[in-house]
């Protein structure tokens, strides 16, 4: 018992720099932009947003870049625009684990290779306790080497019909350029 909570612990410790959860903002803007291009919001988390057509349906997803953006995630929300969601991008390809940290809605969540191929989803559901401590709540894993994540409004995954294997148009170098 107790080799198996150290093994829990060290696991948590190698695990935590790469858990992303929910994000806090103030609300979104709904004006589509070109696909691929980017604007700067003072009220995005990050500061900046990039439209993203995903199975012909246009996005504008917020940019979490840095380490503190990508911890934050979608945490704290009260809803997700239908068009709304978040673009996380790492600055290397690894297997990655989300979990829904004060998260109030739930989300659908996608994995992505350094291609920008969707490698696995997940469902994601609000936590009886989204307040508890991150060891206590679930975590959703990549299963495969992941560099990006995209979070979108519970259900739009399965309405877009996006299955693993599809690959979603990103500017991939730019994004991978600008991840810290």
């Amino acid at each position: 018992m107790v080799a198996r909570r150290m093994f829990i612990l060290s696991m948590l410790v190698v695990l935590l720099p790469m858990v992303s959860a929910c994000s806090k903002s103030e609300p979104e803007t709904n004006a589509p932009q070109a696909q691929g291009a980017e604007s700067t919001d003072p009220q995005a988390v990050g500061g900046s947003h990039l439209a993203v057509t995903i199975k012909g349906e246009a996005f504008n997803l917020e940019l979490a870049l840095d380490e503190e953006t990508r911890i934050q995630g979608l945490s704290d929300r009260a809803e997700i625009a239908r068009d709304g969601g978040m673009l996380f991008v790492f600055s290397d390809e690894q297997r990655r684990a989300f979990l829904m940290r004060r998260c109030l809605v739930p989300i659908d969540l996608a994995y992505l290779d350094a291609q920008g191929e969707v490698v696995w989803m997940h469902a994601m559901q609000i936590e009886p306790n989204p307040n508890a401590p991150d060891n206590q709540l679930k975590l959703y894993n990549s299963h495969h080497p992941a560099q990006f994540a995209i979070e979108v409004r519970d259900g739009t995954l399965r309405r877009l019909g996006l299955r693993q294997g599809d690959r979603i148009d990103l500017p991939l170098e730019d994004l991978k350029d600008r991840a810290r």
